[in-house]
């Protein structure tokens, strides 16, 4: 078989590469290494930057979106008893929606068929072949046929731990990462949001995020030590530690339910700048990690993908180039600034194992500081609804 473009991985980035690409007249396929049940049932983050809701609506695959999608003109930070609400729309004219990376990825993918965008699932022992060369491919195997895919160009959209990155010469990556020394233990239920917009609190138990999918949905997390293990925390007990943290700073307090899931996501930042390798280009998670803290992932990933797919378009389109030169550093300028803002909301709203005294009062400063300048709320609004591409 053979297809321009090789797209690696159905996530989030893959499947939007895929529809822009589509869209222009640009033939390509995804090949995903897990069934469909799988990717479509992974639990992650749901508040989007206008540069993702901006892709959807490009697309047409906005009905989901548009009917389920809340808008946040605010969201807020607290500490202790108080709440200081970040007015993002007011301070930036912008907002941001609700709407989870669950739905956003079955939306992708329940509008590939209609649009003849081929997506291979179950690919097993996918490999990359002369990637540095005028001639790529990608090979797997499919209920014990192999198969291989002669193209162009590579994405790599394969998420931290897929084939992409790791098919690249060790001594030409560059990479830069940051573990932390704590977890997020989260909880998914179909119970009332305890607040309109979300609520990042460093109170005196340490942090605790409460969030939303839907008004009959929430999501909260606690920061918990790396040795803890999910079967450590009955919902029983996350739900008491819930309410000691967010009944007194919310509006409706703690509402208790079944719980969806329950699970503990490690945190941390990671860049590769080796962002191109021959024909090869990542995107996403395949490049980048950031702590959830600022979310954004996703939205790091969409902008990702907006850039790639104009420069590959403009090479199909006009037999133009130099976006493809210009990826990696375009890209990157955006990436590390994300990082910035994510590293910062992480640093100030978690109780870190080596902080003492005078850390924690630094956070007082900080969030003491944030209450009382608009242009500190600027700042921090602008970095929440996305900064420009």
């Amino acid at each position: 078989m053979r297809k321009p473009v090789a797209i690696i991985g159905a996530g989030p980035s893959g499947l939007l590469l895929g529809h822009l690409l589509k869209q222009a007249g640009v033939d390509c396929i995804i090949v995903e290494r897990q069934a469909r049940e799988y990717v479509e049932g992974r639990i992650r983050a749901g508040v989007l930057e206008t540069v993702t809701t901006d892709l959807m609506h490009k697309l047409g695959i906005d009905t989901g979106l548009n009917a389920n999608g809340l808008h946040e003109e605010g969201f807020n930070l607290a500490d202790g008893e108080r709440r200081i609400r970040i007015e993002i729309t007011a301070l930036t004219g912008k907002h941001v929606v609700v709407y989870g990376q669950t739905e956003v990825t079955r939306d992708l993918i329940d509008a590939a068929p209609e649009r003849g965008l081929e997506i291979v699932f179950e690919a097993k022992d996918l490999a990359i072949h002369g990637a540095d060369s005028d001639a790529p491919a990608i090979t797997y195997s499919r209920d014990g046929i192999e198969h291989r895919v002669d193209c162009d160009f590579i994405a790599g959209c394969d998420g931290f731990h897929g084939p992409s990155r790791k098919s690249i010469p060790a001594p030409l990556v560059r990479e830069f990462e940051r573990e932390y020394p704590f977890g997020w233990l989260g909880i998914l239920a179909d119970v009332p949001p305890c607040h309109p917009e979300l609520i990042y609190s460093n109170g005196p138990r340490g942090f605790a995020l409460a969030s939303m999918r839907s008004p009959t949905r929430s999501r909260y997390y606690i920061q918990v030590p790396l040795t803890d293990r999910v079967e450590d925390w009955s919902e029983d007990r996350l739900w008491e530690e819930l309410a000691l943290r967010f009944d007194s700073i919310s509006e409706r307090g703690v509402t208790r339910g079944p719980a969806l899931e329950m699970s503990i996501a490690p945190l941390r930042s990671y860049v590769c700048e080796t962002m191109r390798h021959g024909r090869l280009f990542l995107a996403g998670d395949a490049a980048h990690i950031v702590p959830p803290t600022g979310a954004k992932g996703l939205n790091l990933a969409a902008s990702d993908v907006a850039y790639l797919a104009d420069a590959l378009i403009g090479h199909y389109r006009q037999g133009d180039d130099s976006a493809l030169a210009a990826y990696e550093a375009r890209a990157l300028a955006r990436i590390w600034k994300a990082e910035r803002f994510s590293w910062y909301l992480t640093k100030l709203m978690h109780r870190f194992p080596e902080d003492g005294p005078f850390e924690h009062r630094m956070q007082q400063a900080e969030l003491n500081y944030v209450a009382q300048s608009r242009a500190m709320q600027l700042a921090i609004a602008e970095n929440y609804v996305g900064l420009p591409l």
